[in-house]
């Protein structure tokens, strides 16, 4: 596994061939762009969500291609504050074209999966995301690891049919 920098990391998210799936398995996360939205959120205080454009673009560019975004967020229930403004500000990105589903931690005992999130593209390449754990982000590790590539598409896999789509999903 190597270290890749953040420009790698945003080529691979716009330029993958079929398929992008990403594992997101925190109850909270503190990246340096989310959390001013967040804290606006928290305050009651309206956000026009412009921050998200450039991705909502890039998803709708993948799904008029005909290539699929998707997401499975584990929470634990109750939601933590971060996925209740998570949820709250997932319609944008579900509108463009990612299928976003959320797994209720309870549901998912028993499927193995790495030790951390992770981005797969392709069937062929995963970028396991590393956190503090304060939850910001300090390193991005890329595999073609037959394993590792396996263990994370099993893991989306099994995670998927659990989930439930955004749209049917109920914050508690």
């Amino acid at each position: 596994m190597a270290s890749i920098s953040d420009d790698e990391f945003d080529r691979l998210l716009t330029h993958f061939e079929r398929e992008a799936v990403h594992l997101e398995a925190r109850d909270a996360y503190g990246t340096a762009v989310e959390l001013p939205h967040m804290a606006k959120w928290a305050a009651g205080q309206p956000d026009d969500l412009a921050w998200l454009r450039r991705w909502c673009a890039t998803v709708r560019l993948h799904s008029s291609a005909g290539r699929s975004v998707r997401r499975v967020r584990i929470v634990s229930e109750p939601l933590s504050d971060y996925q209740r403004w998570s949820h709250s500000i997932a319609w944008p990105m579900v509108e463009a074209g990612e299928d976003i589903r959320w797994a209720p931690r309870q549901l998912v005992s028993s499927v193995a999966m790495p030790g951390n999130d992770f981005y797969l593209f392709d069937d062929r390449l995963v970028v396991f995301l590393i956190y503090a754990g304060n939850g910001l982000a300090i390193d991005k590790m890329a595999s073609t690891e037959p394993h590792d590539v396996r263990l994370c598409r099993n893991t989306f896999d099994a995670l998927w049919q659990l989930a439930i789509p955004h749209h049917d999903y109920q914050p508690v």
